[in-house]
């Protein structure tokens, strides 16, 4: 579109409808794969403080957390479901070989940062998998913070017992 101003809303009509189907303002961007020299698709997940950098490519479903399997790494079978999840939704459990590296935080943190990782790279490495796992909330980022401690309390909210006397 030329650099024109828009004044009314039926010159904006006329400005979109003349950029033709695909472009202009309204024109839903097109994703496309992205993959490294190696043939893996890159995430970089993020939950409370833990980072997880998550690296896909094709295989039979193995998940390796910090060089460990992911079993060893999250013993807790909650945690491994937290983790499945974006590959049990995208039906893609036994298609992909996930590796990742994961830091800071505490193992629940730790667990939702692997997942919002594993999600951003199986979109990068299949886009049409994005509306699926965007439907499910997997690429939303958990901002949720741990509330500071304020002095004069106990904890970030709850107070010490009240005597009267």
């Amino acid at each position: 579109m030329s650099e024109q101003e828009i004044k009314s809303l039926e010159e904006l009509g006329t400005a979109t409808e003349a950029e033709g189907p695909g472009e202009g303002l309204g024109a839903a961007p097109v994703y496309e794969q992205k993959l490294d020299e190696h043939g893996r698709a890159y995430g970089t997940g993020r939950r409370k403080n833990a980072v997880a950098r998550v690296w896909v490519k094709p295989g039979k479903g193995q998940i390796f957390v910090n060089k460990k399997e992911m079993s060893e790494y999250f013993a807790r079978p909650v945690l491994q479901m937290l983790v499945r999840q974006p590959l049990v939704t995208a039906d893609r459990d036994s298609q992909y070989d996930i590796m990742c590296t994961v830091s800071g935080g505490g193992l629940s943190g730790q667990a939702g940062a692997v997942r919002h990782g594993i999600s951003l790279a199986l979109t990068r490495y299949e886009p049409e998998l994005r509306p699926i796992l965007k439907k499910q909330g997997f690429l939303t980022r958990d901002d949720r913070q741990v509330e500071r401690k304020k002095y004069g309390k106990a904890k970030a909210r709850k107070s010490f017992q009240f005597s009267k006397r």
